[in-house]
């Protein structure tokens, strides 16, 4: 299983953090890997929330099927990965003065076809590099 931990100090209140992250759709607009998302059912947001994520990063492309497991208002949201890539991810928000640290933690298990545990400690400095870009983006993005 692969770990990644990235941080980011976003200079927006954690409200406002929120309210955009909380829009499970709009993640595309800041997520450069994150081509498309799916809803399974009419329910956008909350515990039981599931949804298909077309994600790609360089030739890889992958449908990533998550479902919501954990929503705290203004303090998280966690994730199971069910597609080839399993294991689970949550972001954490934490207000820093008028300011938010925005964390996102991935555990993932790669697959034997893509060499497994080796495959995922050969990919996590990439992983690490588009995930802390993400943040840089919605930090970008919530500065508009």
């Amino acid at each position: 299983m692969s770990s990644v931990t990235v941080d980011v100090v976003i200079h927006r209140p954690r409200h406002e953090v929120w309210a955009e992250i909380r829009h499970i759709d709009r993640h595309v607009l800041w997520m450069s890997d994150a081509r498309r998302i799916d809803f399974h059912t009419d329910q956008r947001e909350g515990v039981g929330t599931s949804f298909d994520c077309l994600t790609a990063i360089g030739p890889l492309r992958t449908r990533d099927v998550m479902t919501i497991t954990r929503w705290e208002d203004e303090q998280a949201i966690g994730v199971t990965h069910n597609g080839i890539f399993t294991g689970h991810g949550e972001f954490r928000l934490r207000s820093v003065g008028d300011a938010t640290r925005m964390t996102w933690h991935e555990e993932l298990r790669f697959p034997w076809w893509l060499f497994g545990s080796v495959g995922a400690r050969v990919a996590r400095p990439l992983l690490r590099g588009v995930w802390r870009r993400n943040l840089r983006n919605l930090a970008r993005l919530l500065a508009s």
